[in-house]
């Protein structure tokens, strides 16, 4: 299993969200988050004063996967999020050893 955590643009969520319920995924997380990488912020203005923006709001979508519909999701995530522009977000897996669903202890894919 894999754990697929995705960093995106907050207006791109709901495509994000459509585009992996669409190839079945039945589960995910989602987070407000702030941050920023190459982008760096920007500078506003407010009643005059100049300020840097430095953390941009972003939304962080976890979802953990068996290892047949990894490359499926990557490709679903990358499609729906895409925009082309500097600060469309990151894509990370990591490894999951084991998941087991509280309510009647499946383990593995099964409490997924």
């Amino acid at each position: 299993m894999k754990k697929l955590e995705a960093i995106i643009q907050p207006f791109k969520m709901e495509d994000v969200k459509n585009a992996l319920t669409a190839i079945g995924v039945s589960g995910m997380t989602i987070t407000e988050v702030k941050g920023h990488g190459r982008q760096k912020g920007h500078k506003e203005v407010y009643r005059g004063n100049e300020y840097m923006v430095d953390l941009l709001p972003k939304v962080k979508v976890e979802v953990v996967l068996a290892d047949t519909k990894v490359d499926e999701a990557v490709g679903a995530v990358l499609a729906a999020a895409r925009t082309g522009k500097i600060g469309d977000g990151k894509i990370f897996l990591y490894e999951v050893s084991d998941a087991i669903r509280i309510r009647n202890d499946e383990r593995g894919e099964a409490a997924l």
